[in-house]
């Protein structure tokens, strides 16, 4: 029993193997991940998601085949969650996680799987910030988030130390309630340490799109548009406009 059961997690090593093997010719590997979604294991598909961490030689077939992955966990409905919830807690890239999560779970837990990884990912300091980088590209693009969930989440990366995360973050904000997207962004182009002008002028647009209030931060913001920005935006009426 013992040693049919070692023989059984061998063979599926080896499937997966193959399946997350970036120089196998690619009929060997789609053999491999059609083994892995038949055989429908939380191993199984957790093995299945491990083809997300390769890049295989070829850009078209990489993309068919981890495209390909998502379709195939979507099929397996709500059983492929724990795959998944083990996949997204260790990788360095989450896009196509996420896309196949959003299309299985619902609302709630989405949003309780996203809490973790936000929490996981909090502001500050990070080496490689590629996952959250990820997370915050997809959480913006999200349909079934509220302006209020989806605000909450990203203003506090608007002052996070990677200039990519804080741009992801602020882009992520436009098109959302203006009074509830002015601080975040007002607090983004006030920011005494920030030194980048694309994240400034990032802010700016927001802002100005959205007409956002600017309250008794009118006059600061007014103050802040040095250099190109201010040929670009003026303060007008409480809000910031395009010249």
């Amino acid at each position: 029993m013992v040693f049919g059961l070692f023989s059984k997690e061998k063979s599926l090593q080896k499937t997966v193997d193959r399946a997350t093997n970036k120089l196998a010719q690619q009929a060997d590997r789609w053999g491999a991940l059609e083994k892995l979604k038949e055989d429908g294991s939380e191993e199984a598909l957790f093995g299945l998601c491990k083809r997300w961490n390769v890049t295989s030689n070829k850009a078209v077939e990489d993309e068919q085949e981890k495209n390909w992955v998502v379709d195939a966990l979507v099929s397996h409905g709500a059983a492929a969650l724990p795959a998944l919830q083990r996949h997204l807690k260790g990788a360095d890239h989450l896009s196509f996680a996420l896309r196949a999560l959003e299309k299985i779970a619902d609302h709630d837990k989405v949003l309780a799987i996203a809490d973790d990884l936000f929490a996981s990912e909090p502001p500050g300091y990070v080496r490689m910030p590629e996952r959250r980088i990820d997370l915050i590209g997809w959480f913006r693009e999200w349909k079934g988030g509220t302006d209020e969930e989806i605000v909450s989440r990203l203003a506090p990366y608007c002052a996070d130390f990677d200039e990519n995360s804080r741009f992801a973050a602020i882009e992520g904000l436009g098109g959302r309630d203006p009074e509830k997207i002015a601080a975040p962004l007002i607090g983004a182009l006030l920011r005494p340490e920030e030194e980048s002008g694309r994240i400034k002028r990032a802010a700016c647009d927001v802002l100005a799109k959205a007409k956002a209030p600017l309250g008794d931060k009118a006059q600061a913001v007014a103050g802040a548009l040095q250099g190109p920005l201010a040929s670009e935006f003026k303060v007008d009426g409480g809000v910031l406009k395009k010249r």
